[in-house]
Formats: structure tokens, sequence, C-alpha cells
């Protein structure tokens, strides 16, 4: 069923009174997955754009400023999302932005799609925003032999439309005037039928609304979703005065006219979306009969998303982009860390040779070295963010969602869980920053809880310590697979726990569109990489250097009165070289600190799975980052640093604790305390610190519970 285009002169579509703009101009684009919103967005504002999360949502906020616009304003690019039925953290945040009545509503479409994108701007011409009307992907549609007459569209809308090239700059001129006469002669009347039937029912529903309910705007779509059954919605307009005649009017409405259709209502007002979109393209599209245009796209899946070979191809490309991450990435990381030890020497200069100011110290060890520990991984995150993108805007990153998908339902993540987990090997700050490609809010805290599971680089270190430490040459390569292998089969586990207790709810299904492969622009990739980046500098990298100059406190303070060392030095009992005097002075300096006293205070608590005061105190240190575990064991021993020290620190460890302490230890290591920016990234990325303190908590007491076993079973067993 089609419908006619005609004026409907309803409460619906009454003149609007739009007041003289009291503050900048607001501009916000929505649209579909995949319909080049982003290189859009890009195009009008450049590199004059933030990236932040909605308030209370993991939703990734994007705004900017267009200079190309006659007056000042703010861009907003909404959410990806098919509708708005607000089922989904996106669509409730576009939803919300579009019902706060922006001046200018830019509805990016890909004219590949038309039939199904533009149901979306139905529903924004319901919320009773005032549109302009992107037709994207312009070439693409014109290689397929398909015409726009985009003069009948606008005359048929009753507001501007326009064709783009969104990654190559085409039509943004046009674009940009568009939005300027939208925003000075709003769309006063919109031409929206969906039936008489519904036309009316809708009309009733929006009168019985009460005041508080019916935005200036959005009556329409207020109606709309009180006719379908809306809970959210009927549960606001109910608790108003006068709202429960309003839900009441759209009960009788839905059983009318589902005893009228003999559907569903929520699929009867889709096929009028529909309608109303089919009569439209109907007068304005022309296209040959049968233009085949995904005949490539088709041909690649063929091979990409085989059942037998899409795998092992998928596992081929990620492997080449964590080969760039981290070996092409291993060049610049060396140069930062001599740059920042250099910053640190260079710091300590300013001191007298052996002085012991504490200003030096804050300086050097809390400030430059805490802060450097995140930022020598900035090569690593530009280049993994670089190949992510890459990926992304290929549309190869869909096809390896859905090739993952059947095996992550299982355990209760979502397909697209695998991409943060994988990444959770080389950092897990980039795997939960990943997880915002989870459209669903239970998936995405799922997978963000569990991948510290995922045993990360900064473990490495740890891993190489201890295996030769406490296991023969033929065992040592077999005990690490199983090490990773042991965090992922736990992560899953851990995951489907999850999903049955905490994060209980249906499974997200998993709608995808697989768009057509496209060529990236170096523009659009490079902005892409480098606003991720800045998000994780800015963010991750000033909370790291807050909670840095705590864990130096808590390792430098108190001092010891006086140090044992330099009393037995003056009575003769001990003859050690300069750099033995001073780690034995900096050992006493740990064991005489807060962090050393709580080392000795928990020590009995750690008791049970082997662990004495050096290693609780190691550990306390190693939250700041989980190769310090290393360097803070090398202190608690008088180690100096010299060329054998990891060899005798090896030794040592060997002669103090038996293999089991061994395996115990590393047990814990694996699953318990994540490091703090994983911490404060999750709670960054959740909105709330109740899941980071669930992650760090939880993920501690497993680890405990699970050395405890390994531990106290081994003993029996022994």
């Amino acid at each position: 069923m089609t419908l006619t285009l005609l004026e409907s002169p309803s409460v619906l579509s009454a003149p609007r009174a739009r007041p003289p703009r009291a503050r900048p101009l607001r501009v916000a684009l929505a649209g579909n997955p995949n319909c080049g919103k982003t290189s859009i967005f890009n195009a009008l504002t450049g590199a004059r754009q933030h990236v932040a999360n909605y308030a209370g949502v993991t939703v990734e906020r994007r705004a900017g400023t267009c200079p190309l616009l006659n007056e000042p304003g703010e861009l907003i690019d909404l959410p990806g999302t098919y509708s708005l039925n607000a089922y989904s953290p996106e669509e409730r945040v576009a939803e919300a932005e579009l019902l706060a009545g922006p001046d200018v509503v830019v509805v990016v479409t890909d004219s590949t799609q038309l039939q199904r994108h533009l149901v979306l701007l139905v529903q924004v011409m319901q919320l009773g925003a005032n549109p302009v009307l992107c037709l994207n992907m312009a070439d693409e549609a014109r290689a397929a032999g398909q015409t726009i007459d985009v003069e009948q569209m606008e005359r048929l809308l009753g507001f501007p439309v326009v064709e783009t090239v969104g990654h190559r700059g085409e039509g943004i001129d046009r674009l940009v005037a568009a939005i300027d006469r939208a925003a000075r002669n709003p769309v006063e009347r919109h031409k929206l039928v969906l039936g008489e039937d519904l036309d009316r029912a809708l009309d009733d529903i929006a009168r019985a609304l009460p005041p508080p309910a019916r935005p200036e705007q959005g009556a329409a779509w207020v109606a709309t979703r009180l006719l379908v059954g809306d809970q959210r919605q009927t549960r606001r307009v109910a608790a108003l005065d006068g709202g429960e005649e309003a839900v009441a009017l759209a009960r009788l409405h839905r059983t009318r006219l589902e005893a009228a259709t003999g559907c569903d209502i929520a699929v009867f007002v889709t096929e009028r979306y529909f309608g109303f979109v089919d009569g439209l393209l109907r007068e304005v599209r022309h296209r040959p009969r049968h233009v085949d245009t995904r005949q490539l796209t088709d041909r690649i899946d063929a091979v990409v998303v085989h059942r037998l070979a899409g795998l092992p191809l998928f596992a081929l490309v990620m492997f080449a982009v964590f080969w760039l991450t981290f070996t092409v990435g291993d060049y610049p990381m060396g140069w930062i860390d001599a740059g920042i030890a250099r910053l640190g020497e260079g710091l300590s200069q300013l001191w007298p040779e052996g002085s012991d100011s504490p200003l030096r110290s804050l300086l050097v060890d809390g400030m430059v070295g805490g802060v450097g520990g995140v930022i020598v991984f900035l090569p690593n995150i530009l280049l993994l963010f670089l190949g992510l993108a890459f990926l992304e805007d290929t549309g190869y990153m869909a096809r390896a969602a859905f090739l993952t998908d059947r095996l992550m339902h299982r355990f209760g993540l979502h397909g697209k869980s695998f991409i943060p987990l994988v990444t959770g090997f080389g950092c897990s700050i980039p795997g939960i920053m990943a997880t915002r490609t989870l459209e669903n809010e239970r998936d995405r805290l799922t997978t963000m809880l569990v991948l510290p599971l995922m045993s990360c680089g900064a473990r490495l270190p740890i891993w190489m310590l201890l295996i030769p430490a406490f296991f023969p040459p033929a065992w040592r390569a077999p005990t690490l697979w199983m090490l990773y292998g042991f965090g992922i089969a736990l992560a899953l586990l851990l995951a489907l726990t999850l999903r049955r207790t905490l994060l209980r709810g249906d499974d997200a299904p998993f709608v995808m569109e697989l768009p057509p492969y496209r060529q990236p622009t170096l523009r659009s990739v490079v902005l892409k990489m480098l606003t991720r980046s800045q998000v994780y500098l800015r963010k991750a990298g000033t909370t790291i250097l807050a909670i840095s100059i705590l864990l130096w406190a808590a390792t430098t303070y108190p001092k010891p009165p006086s140090y044992q060392v330099d009393a037995q030095l003056a009575k003769g009992e001990l003859a050690l070289a300069p750099e033995e005097v001073e780690a034995r002075r900096a050992a006493e300096d740990l064991e005489h600190s807060i962090a050393g006293r709580l080392g000795r205070a928990l020590a009995p608590v750690f008791a049970p799975i082997g662990f004495d005061w050096k290693i609780v105190t190691a550990m306390i240190g190693a939250f700041a980052a989980k190769e310090v575990f290393v360097a803070q064991m090398g202190i608690v021993y008088s180690l100096a640093d010299g060329g054998q020290g990891t060899d005798s620190l090896r030794a040592l460890l060997a002669r103090d604790y038996s293999p089991l302490v061994g395996i115990s230890l590393m047990v814990f290591l694996l699953i318990a305390a994540p490091c703090m920016a994983t911490i404060a990234v999750t709670r960054r990325e959740s909105g709330s610190w109740r899941w980071a303190l669930l992650q760090l908590g939880g993920l501690t007491a497993i680890g405990y519970l699970l050395a405890l076993v390994v531990c106290q079973l081994g003993r029996l067993v022994i």
C-alpha cells in the first residue's frame, strides 16, 4: 500500500511559532549506521570537534563547530540509529536530543538504500523537527543508474533536500546553504500523511495529552509512542494530571486499529511509514528496471564471510593489525621511553647529586614516571585506532562481528565483543574504549568487566620473571600458553555468569547492516584515529596523574628516622658498593612507607595463598601498572639495577618460594586487581564507580579464591 502526499491541517502539523533565537544555532545530524554521517560531520567541522560521553550514558557524544555557517553554532553528531523507538541507549539519546528542539536536523541517508533509510526521516518529521534531507553517497546511486528529482522532492516534503558525496566533500557547500536556509525559514507545516485511520487516531491522542506531556513540536511522536504501547512514555504520561485519559484513549485506538487491520499495532504503524516512503520515492526516483549495485560486494563476501574460510581470514587480518600495532609501535615506544627517561634525568639534575628532595621525587618518580607509563603506549594506541578506523571505513568490521557472533552468544556476549577482547591482549585500556562499538548496554558492560582477564602486554614482564624462576626450560612455553588460555576460558565463563545474574536480560539480536565495501579516505581515517587518541590522553592521562601522585606518596612516606644499613656500615659489619647501599636504603624506605606497612598488615590475609609481606608490598605498587611488580620485587630484595638483576631476582624467588607459590602468584596476578588505568577507564566508559569497583573487587576476589584452591589443593597433593 502506498500513500499520497497531502497537507493535513490537524494539531499534529499545525504551524509552529518559533521565537527569535536567543542562543547559538544548534544543528543535529541524524542517520542510520553506515550512511556516511561521520564523513558529513567531519567535512562540516574539520578539526573543530570534541568527543565525550552523554551524561549518565555510555554513548559517545561528538560535537563541533562549522566555520562555513553564516552564524556561530554547534553541530551535534547523534548516535547512528535505525529508528527512534527508544529501545537502545543510542535511540534514547537521539530521541532526547531531537525532542530538545535543535534549530535544524540534518537527516543523512544512503542514496542507494533510500527505502529503508527514509523511515528515520518520517520519525524525525513526527517529532516536529526542522529538517534538511541529505542524500549522501549520491555518486554510488548515480553509478547504479538511479537519479533523484531533488527539486520535486523538496516541493513534496516542504524542506531542503541536498545530494552529497561526504567522503570527497562534494555538495557540502550546498548542504551548508540548505542549513542556513532552514535556520532562517523553518518549516511550518510537515506534509506527512500516514493514512486517514492512523492520522485521526494520532490527532485524537495528541489533543488529549496534558500540557507537560505535549512538546511544542513533538505531540505526534508522543501520541505514536502511546499508541504502540511504549512503556516508558506511557508511565511518564500516566503520572501527569489528566494523563490517564490520553493513555486510555491510546489503548482504545490501539484495540480498534488492531481489530480493523488484523495485525499488531507496531507492525501497522511501520507499514504506514514505509507506505509514505514508497509514495515519495515513486514520485522522485528514476532508475533502470534492474541494477545490481552490490555485485562486487557480494563477490568479496563469498570469501570474506564464508563459513569455513571467514574466520581464518579474519584471524590473519587481525594479526596484521596487531603486528602493525605492537611491532611497528615498538620503535616510537622506545623513543618516547628514552625521552621520558631523559626528562626524568634532566629534572633530577636540577638538584644536587644524592639529594632526597621530596619535590624532586614527586616530579621524577611520581608525575613523570606515572604519566610516562601511559604516554609510552601512545604509538600503540594511534596505530591500533588507525587500523580499526581503516577496517570500519572499508566495511570489513561489520563482517568480523557477523563471523564471531554465534560463538560469542553462547557465552552471553555479542559478536562485536570479539574485537575489544582481542585488543585487550595488547592493553586493556584501548580494549575497554573499543567496547563503544557495542549498542546494547548489557553487552558492553559484560565485555568491559571481563576484558582485564585477557593477559595484557604489561603482564608479560611478570611472566618472563616468574616462569623461568619456577619452571624448567621445557615447561616454560607451555606454561605461558596455558596462562593465556586460562584467562580466555575464565573470561567466557564469567561473561556467561554475569549475563545470567547481574546483567540478566534478553540477548541483543544481531542486527547489523553489511554495507558495501568502500575505499576509505585518509581524512576520515586520520580524524577517527586522532579524536579517539585524544580521549585516551586527556581522560585516562589526567586520572592516572592523580592516582600516580597518591601511590608515590604511599610508597615514599613516612621515611625511616635512620637506615639500618648505614649503622652496619659504620660498625664495619658490611662492605657494599655505593649502588648496593642505595638499593638497601630504597628497600628500607619501602618497608617503612605506608605501602610497606600495609603489605605487612595484609600479609596474614594472603598467607593462605602462599604470599608473604614482600609479595604483597610489590602487588600494592603494581596497582599503578602491572609491570611495576618486577621493579618492586627488586627493591624489596635490595637488588641493584645491574645487568644481572633479573637473573639474581629469579634465583632469590626460586630460593624463597616453592613452584606451588609461583603458580598461585601467577593465577592471582592474571585475574586480580586490574591496574589503576583500567579501573579509571572502566569508570569513565561505564559512567559509574559502581561498575569500576565491581570489576576491581570482583576480579580480586575471584583471583584470591582460585589462588587459594591452587595453593591448598597443591599442598594436599604434595
